[in-house]
């Protein structure tokens, strides 16, 4: 009988590189004849292995699960005593005969699990030993299998029961069918990557999307085309409700792929189902519904305004824009028909047309509709756009609109950032990151109490940084030309007459020289405010668009710059940037025992980037 020897130290806290191996024809080799045996054999099954299983039981009296397997022909059995050189000579012919895995089932204080494990580190070949983290070098999930979709959660050692509880919760709140609904859409990718002839944009699962999911895409692009249908196929599986998602039908994915097929991208029909043109008035005594714009806040259903909610359960149409979180859009019932904006940057415009010809078929078939719009309709919404543009189709009286809480102040908040606070800011600014057509927008002037809130600015950081921080080329010709005159003299020498209503042109020089953001100005980076995945990024001006690149994007985001950015959180010394990914749970309000407070009040970061 083997002598037992005291384990090695459990290792300290420590998270692990998680990853998907591809296992088809691997020779995985279980050591042992128990019931996890038989289990880690199906796992090898699974994933497509061919698992050995060595044993010195007869076959006769292994474990029934195991016995199946080797009846079956699935599993080849050894009835004989483990050896070394088995490591090296039952693999595959081209790794040499060296296995790939080995799975050891027996008591971990078992000195031949220890010598076993010992043997494979050395020789770099993956082991897992039976409840002993600190023999393994890799170990299994608690997985949930739904067609191509794959769910797996570890505690990393720290409670298997715990990690198969929380892998249940997981699934059940998932809506069925969205295994298929993944290779539905997988498919449809395929079929875009073939039909574009180029994979445009890299695919990693571990990350976020990266700085450039939002990047503008404009006509003038190479092949933007066929950009734009891989750009529509990210926004779909990023945007679209899950439960959306889990019952996209063939109908859909042909919609899809018809879509932006050319560069003019989606042609708008020349009527409606009323037989009208676009741009004509209603007739007198036509049937008309009504209109609701309505605001949805930053993200969580609970900043709803009653109002809002009112509107959501009463309309007989919703035309949402793609921001609008599933948690909101859950609230619609499943008798209403919903549409989601097909819009990303280069096809805001086209995207913006499509919903207001629904709105106007909607009104015109007697309908309520209701415009569903993220944060406030008039606070970079478009929202005094559409009620133009209702107006001019007759429709003014029939509009109606409902403000929302809009994320330019309430981002900051859950943030932790105070935008307002005596001493350190005295006035606040929101602004665009991004001019209309994509064109940058006049930068504002430095003004060290104003805290700026910058929308829409996330995919261009890097210029926005750049406009804030540096003059442009007309205000360099100003300061080239204000430094070559005489102070408050003209160009012949003689003093200036100048009155407070009729200053100089040299002073009125000075006023148009905007006053530049300094690079180690604080700002953060608020994506998703509100919601369970919000994140936060604290950085400067200096150091935000590196920490944008590396990081990846989570939109919607934006951008508050500004002392404020500091005034209820220290920056970390000798780091560049400090990221806070636990999400935002302050709303959870059930029990006051399990409040959380907002970040940057006491809360953790996750992630750093060490100055350079």
């Amino acid at each position: 009988m083997a002598s037992l020897t005291p384990l090695p130290p459990s290792p300290a806290y420590h998270t692990s590189l998680l990853t998907a191996l591809d296992c088809r024809c691997h020779i995985h080799l279980i050591l042992g004849s128990n019931p996890l045996a038989a289990s880690r054999a199906a796992n090898s099954l699974a994933a497509g292995a061919k698992p050995i299983l060595i044993s010195p039981v007869p076959e006769a009296e292994l474990h029934y699960g195991v016995a199946a397997h080797i009846s079956s022909g699935t599993v080849t059995h050894l009835a004989r005593a483990f050896t070394e050189d088995d490591l090296f000579t039952l693999g595959r012919p081209e790794v040499d005969g060296v296995v790939d895995a080995v799975f050891v089932t027996s008591n971990a204080r078992d000195a031949f699990a220890q010598t076993v494990s010992a043997l494979c580190k050395k020789n770099r070949i993956p082991v897992n030993v039976l409840d002993a983290p600190a023999l393994c070098s890799f170990s299994l999930l608690s997985s949930h299998v739904d067609g191509p979709l794959q769910i797996g959660v570890t505690t990393n050692g720290r409670g298997c029961k715990l990690a198969s509880r929380i892998r249940r919760e997981i699934a059940a709140s998932l809506p069925s069918g969205l295994g298929s609904a993944c290779a539905r859409l997988g498919d449809m990718r395929r079929r875009v990557v073939q039909g574009d002839g180029h994979e445009n944009e890299g695919v990693d699962d571990s990350v976020d999307q990266t700085a450039s999911f939002n990047k503008l895409v404009t006509d003038a692009d190479a092949d933007a085309a066929k950009t734009r249908r891989m750009r529509w196929l990210s926004q779909v599986c990023e945007y679209w409700p899950l439960k959306r998602l889990a019952a996209i039908t063939d109908t859909d994915v042909q919609d899809i792929l018809k879509t932006y097929q050319s560069p003019d991208g989606p042609s708008l029909s020349s009527t409606n189902d009323s037989g009208m043109k676009p741009g004509h008035n209603v007739p007198r005594g036509a049937p008309t519904g009504r209109i609701i714009l309505a605001g949805s806040g930053p993200g969580h259903p609970d900043l709803l305004t009653r109002a809002t909610y009112k509107a959501i359960q009463s309309a007989d149409l919703v035309l949402a824009d793609k921001l609008v979180p599933s948690g909101v859009l859950d609230l619609i019932p499943r008798r209403t028909p919903v549409s989601i904006a097909r819009k990303f940057p280069g096809n805001a415009d086209r995207a913006q047309e499509e919903l207001l010809e629904q709105a106007l078929d909607g009104v015109r078939a007697g309908r309520t509709v209701l415009r569903l719009k993220q944060g406030d309709p008039f606070v970079y919404g478009r929202g005094g756009e559409e009620v133009a543009f209702f107006r001019a189709h007759g429709l003014g009286e029939r509009v109606v609109v409902l403000p929302g809480i809009t994320s330019s102040l309430s981002a900051p908040l859950f943030a932790g950032i105070p935008a307002t606070q005596r001493d350190v800011s005295d006035q606040i600014l929101i602004c665009t990151g991004t001019g209309k057509k994509g064109k940058p927008p006049t930068p504002p002037e430095y003004v060290e109490t104003c805290t700026v809130v910058f929308l829409m600015a996330l995919h261009r950081i890097s210029g926005l940084v750049n406009e804030l921080t540096a003059h442009t080329a007309e205000e360099q010709g100003l300061g080239q030309q204000e430094a070559g005159e005489p102070p408050l003299a003209d160009r012949n020498g003689e003093k200036v007459e100048q009155t407070p209503d009729q200053p100089s042109q040299q002073v009125q020089n000075r006023r148009h020289i905007r006053e530049l953001w300094p690079l180690n100005t604080p700002c953060a980076v608020v994506e998703r405010a509100s919601c369970p995945d919000q994140r936060v990024i604290r950085t400067t001006l200096r150091y935000v668009a590196e920490a944008i690149e590396q990081e990846g994007s989570r939109p919607p985001g934006l951008l508050v710059v500004g002392r404020a950015c500091e005034a209820l959180y220290s920056p970390k010394r000798g780091r560049s940037w400090v990221v806070e990914d636990g999400g935002f749970k302050g709303l959870d309000l059930d029990s006051l025992d399990d409040f959380v407070p907002p970040p940057g009040a006491g809360s953790v970061a996750v992630s750093s980037k060490v100055a350079r």
